[in-house]
């Protein structure tokens, strides 16, 4: 069976970088499951992948436009260390869970620290970074109807 919509794949991956660091890799453990179709993971890969078959591998390039998108610069901001009561040491690399006007979560990562001035940035771990997977397709089948209703793999 060839991997298209509505399809589970189950693979294993290793994701690089431009300069060969690792950045996650299923080695060691089970493998990906997703939902083909389902944007479940990022459009680059899920597109690379389209009419493979168990058994196939592949490595894949995908820009930031079609991962994490690019570095978007409104994302970076400047905040009072006020910003951050009751954390008693802020130090750079921290992450921290914000969250906007509706409730809503987001991620922030403390990129910087000047005196009071803290610098926050809200882009995705990965944005503005092009990644590189060395893929393995280990199965696919016809996902189930539950499976399509939720838009994600069960089991």
């Amino acid at each position: 069976m060839e991997i298209a919509k509505d399809t589970v794949v189950s693979m294993h991956y290793t994701l690089t970088d431009d300069a060969g660091k690792v950045l996650d890799s299923s080695d060691g453990r089970e493998p990906l499951n997703y939902l083909h179709g389902a944007g479940n993971i990022i459009p680059g890969l899920e597109g690379a992948l389209v009419g493979k078959k168990e058994g196939d591998s592949l490595k894949v390039t995908v820009p930031p436009a079609e991962g994490y998108g690019e570095v978007n610069e409104e994302l970076i901001q400047k905040v009072d260390r006020s910003a951050f009561q009751g954390v008693e040491k802020v130090e750079v690399g921290m992450a921290f869970e914000a969250k906007n006007p509706d409730g809503s979560a987001y991620a922030i990562t403390i990129r910087e620290i000047n005196g009071d001035q803290i610098t926050i940035d809200a882009n995705h771990a990965l944005a503005g970074v092009t990644l590189h997977f060395d893929v393995s397709v280990e199965g696919v089948r016809e996902a189930t109807a539950e499976e399509l209703s939720h838009g994600h793999v069960h089991g």
